[in-house]
C-alpha cells in the first residue's frame, strides 16, 4: 500500500519525501477536505521533491460546474500534478457525477502522464445537500472512465473514514473497485493505529495529513519522524489472522 502525504508548502514536501511518503499531495486544508490550492505551489512542490516521486493535488469540493472543475483540473495538471483529484460534492446522482467527471478527464487527459482521481465523502449522508453516496463512487469513476477513486470525509471534526464505514464496508467498496479495473486511495482523519485496517481492506494507497503533523491535527506542522513511522506501516507484512 503506497503512503500519501498531503502538504501545504514545498518545505513540508521534502521532508515528506526524505521521510518516505510515496506521493506528495499539495492540499489548501483552508478551503475544505479537499482544499485546492494556487498552482505556483503546485509548481514549487514539483519542483522541490525527486521526479521519481509523484505529486497529487485537489481542485477542491467542487460544485456541479463541470467547466469550471475542468479548467481547474487543467491548471493542475500543468502546474505538475500526476493525479488531479476532484471532490464530487455538488453532485448527488450518478449522471450529474458521471458528466461532470468526463468533461474533467478529457480536460486531464490534454496533459500528458496526468491521472483524474474521483473523489467521494464517505460521511456525504451527514452533508446537507447530500452529495453522491458513498457506495455509488466505483461505479461511477468506470462510468467516466476514471481510473483511481478516493474516498474522505467531509467534516473535518476529529471523526474519521472508520467512524462513518466499516472495514468489512471498505473492502466491499474497494473490491468492487478492482473488479471494475480501478485503483483505491483511502483517507479521512486516519490514525497511525488504523493502517493494518485500511491495508487489510485491499486499498492501494492510503492518504494522510492529521496523523502527519507534530500535534496529530490537519493544521499543525509535518513530522519527518511521523512521516517515517507511517511508511513503515505501509511497508511491514500484515499478520495472519
Amino acid at each position: 500500500m503506497r503512503l500519501l502525504v498531503s502538504v501545504v508548502d514545498e518545505r513540508e514536501a521534502r521532508e515528506a519525501a526524505t521521510a518516505g511518503a510515496d506521493i506528495i499531495d499539495v492540499k489548501n486544508p483552508g478551503e475544505g477536505a479537499l482544499g485546492a490550492p494556487p498552482p505556483a505551489v503546485i509548481e514549487r512542490v514539483r519542483a522541490a521533491v525527486p521526479a521519481r516521486v509523484p505529486v497529487s493535488a485537489a481542485i477542491g469540493d467542487m460544485p456541479n460546474l463541470p467547466g469550471t472543475a475542468a479548467l481547474a483540473a487543467l491548471g493542475a495538471a500543468r502546474s505538475g500534478a500526476a493525479f488531479v483529484k476532484v471532490g464530487l460534492w455538488g453532485t448527488s446522482t450518478e449522471p450529474e457525477a458521471v458528466a461532470l467527471l468526463r468533461t474533467v478527464r478529457d480536460a486531464v487527459a490534454s496533459v500528458p502522464g496526468a491521472v483524474l482521481v474521483a473523489g467521494a465523502y464517505a460521511d456525504a449522508r451527514r452533508v446537507a445537500h447530500g452529495p453522491l453516496a458513498p457506495e455509488l463512487l466505483p461505479h461511477v469513476a468506470r462510468a467516466a472512465g476514471v481510473g483511481v477513486c478516493l474516498l474522505d470525509t467531509a467534516v473535518k471534526d476529529g471523526r474519521g473514514l472508520l467512524d462513518w464505514l466499516s472495514p468489512d464496508e471498505l473492502a466491499s467498496l474497494v473490491d468492487d473497485a478492482h473488479d471494475a479495473g480501478l485503483h483505491v486511495a483511502l483517507a479521512g482523519a486516519l490514525r497511525a493505529e488504523d493502517l493494518p485496517a485500511i491495508r487489510a481492506t485491499g486499498a492501494d494507497i492510503v492518504g494522510v495529513r492529521s496523523a502527519a503533523c507534530s500535534d496529530g491535527r490537519r493544521s499543525g506542522s509535518l513530522a519527518a519522524a511521523r512521516v517515517r513511522a507511517l511508511h513503515t506501516a505501509c511497508a511491514t507484512p500484515l499478520r495472519a489472522p
